[in-house]
């Protein structure tokens, strides 16, 4: 009888507790708000989540990591994790930093110049190198 009593209890006891639980879960589940991947788009409808951002010089949304030339910090001692990127089209080159929100459009005269655009040049020197004010910021091939 004593073991009936028992029995009785812990059984209504672990429904009781098991109830509360499930009824706290379903309360947090109601209140948060779904986030979906990859439903961030900027205004020209580019998915940064999915590596994606507007090239002005192609005018679509490009993954530039893909369809450009890489440009590393130049050597100065330091180490850096980030990267500049350069897209080519005939006399124009887009110049995507990781200090800019925005590309810069840089534009050359002839075949063999150096592509400018206020204080920063692109040469074409040992694959590219980029300065700013005569001042090596970043090189690549």
């Amino acid at each position: 009888m004593k073991k009936m009593f028992l029995l009785t209890i812990i059984v209504s006891a672990a429904f009781s507790c098991a109830k509360k639980v499930s009824q706290e879960n379903v309360t947090t589940k109601e209140t948060k708000k779904e986030i979906l991947v990859g439903g961030d788009t900027d205004s020209h409808g580019c998915k940064a989540s999915a590596g994606y951002t507007w090239s002005t010089l192609k005018k679509e949304c490009i993954r530039v990591f893909e369809n450009s030339t890489r440009l590393n910090h130049a050597e100065d001692g330091k180490t850096y994790t980030t990267a500049a990127y350069v897209i080519f089209d005939a006399n124009k080159a887009e110049l995507f930093l990781d200090t800019q929100k925005e590309s810069i459009i840089l534009e050359r005269k002839t075949e063999g110049d150096s592509w400018r655009k206020d204080n920063l040049e692109l040469i074409p020197w040992k694959g590219y190198v980029l300065k700013k004010d005569g001042k090596i910021l970043y090189t690549g091939e």
